[in-house]
């Protein structure tokens, strides 16, 4: 994951999760209900490690980091600015909702 982090963002440590995005933007996404966004690639031996640091389950961390890397997928940037950081986490925290408490 170090490699990758590397190789497709310049920085030189490992991270959680990495979303390859197929489009360049939401408007070429295709409309009909069969395609692909692109590649998410979570690191599950940090998963481990931040589920426990978080107060997780492993399935509680793996579930925030694919939202993470599917709104990656979807245009979502946390790293450009704090109001789209900000945009961001409430999205995660309200499909989190969704899939924890429904």
């Amino acid at each position: 994951m170090k490699a990758l982090n590397m190789k497709y963002r310049g920085v030189n440590k490992a991270t959680d999760v990495l979303s390859f995005p197929i489009y360049t933007c939401l408007k070429e996404i295709p409309k009909d209900n069969s395609f692909l966004l692109g590649d998410i690639v979570i690191n599950l031996p940090k998963a481990k490690r931040q589920a426990a640091d978080h107060g997780f389950t492993l399935n509680e961390e793996l579930g925030w980091l694919l939202i993470h890397g599917l709104l990656h997928l979807l245009g979502y940037d946390h790293e450009k600015s704090r109001y789209l950081k900000n945009k961001m986490r409430l999205k995660e925290k309200e499909l989190l909702d969704v899939i924890y408490n429904t």
